[in-house]
């Protein structure tokens, strides 16, 4: 796996590089385990099955990046790059895209509409972030 691309993240700005910490990598670690498996309890609404899948899937892509001694302010960029951490295919990293989306409009304009097929999709994304390519 190239780390190239991430190296002109860093020339752009996007990514900083930042000496690895192992206390921090295992505290996101297992941050976003602990919530994707809370996010899974079918008891509770769905969005917050929502929101706790989200900061799971980006708590574990945070750990990815930050593994390879990176790390970025942006969220989006945390998605974006796994490809290049993980290895991930563009169909995980859209579907965290577009939850990054709606967590925005959530966010900022107080609008939440999340479907089960998204949810489904999301759980199943953030599983990548643990087990590439392992997910239900």
């Amino acid at each position: 796996m190239s780390l190239t691309n991430l190296d002109k993240l860093v020339e752009t700005g996007h990514l900083k590089t930042e000496p690895f910490s192992q206390l921090e990598f295992t505290g996101l670690l297992c941050s976003g385990k602990t919530r994707l498996a809370d996010a899974t309890n079918t008891t509770l609404a769905v969005e917050s099955r929502f929101d706790l899948a989200y900061n799971a899937a980006h708590s574990l892509s945070l750990a990815a990046l930050r593994w390879h001694g990176y790390r970025s302010g942006k969220r989006y960029i945390v998605f974006q790059t796994l490809p290049h951490t993980l290895g991930l295919g563009p169909e995980v990293w859209r579907v965290l895209a577009k939850c990054h989306e709606h967590r925005n409009l959530a966010e900022y304009e107080g609008y939440l509409e999340i479907d089960n097929q998204l949810l489904h999709d999301l759980l199943a994304a953030a599983q990548d972030c643990i087990d590439p390519g392992k997910s239900p």
